[in-house]
């Protein structure tokens, strides 16, 4: 467990390094500090809004778990959507789960 949570922040410090070298390539001028690394991770380095931190991590009208993180490299969890998500896999184990009980119930009568 150790050796998967090392590799992840090596990976974490890698997408932050090559997310800088990103932008210092470019012109100054060309410099927004906001992007992809490889097309895929996204970074921000801009200053934080508060609008931004809403649409980041509280937009429940939204359906993905994960946006784009507001400062930094990686993605953030929309926390509405997550805990509705979560509600529903829990509710459908519970059900699943009961469903299981009563047909091992009705196997054990005489």
């Amino acid at each position: 467990m150790t050796d998967l949570l090392k590799l992840i922040r090596t990976l974490a410090w890698l997408a932050f390094a090559a997310a800088i070298y990103q932008e210092l390539r470019k012109p100054p001028e060309a410099r927004t500090w906001t992007g992809k690394v490889g097309g895929v991770v996204p970074y921000d380095f801009r200053v934080p809004t508060l609008d931004r931190l809403r649409d980041a991590y509280w937009a429940p009208e939204s359906d993905e778990i994960f946006s784009e993180k507001v400062f930094g490299v990686g993605w953030a969890v929309n926390v509405p959507v997550a805990a509705r998500k979560l509600s529903e896999i829990l509710s459908q184990y519970a059900e699943s789960s009961a469903a299981l009980r009563r047909r091992a119930s009705r196997r054990d009568e005489p």
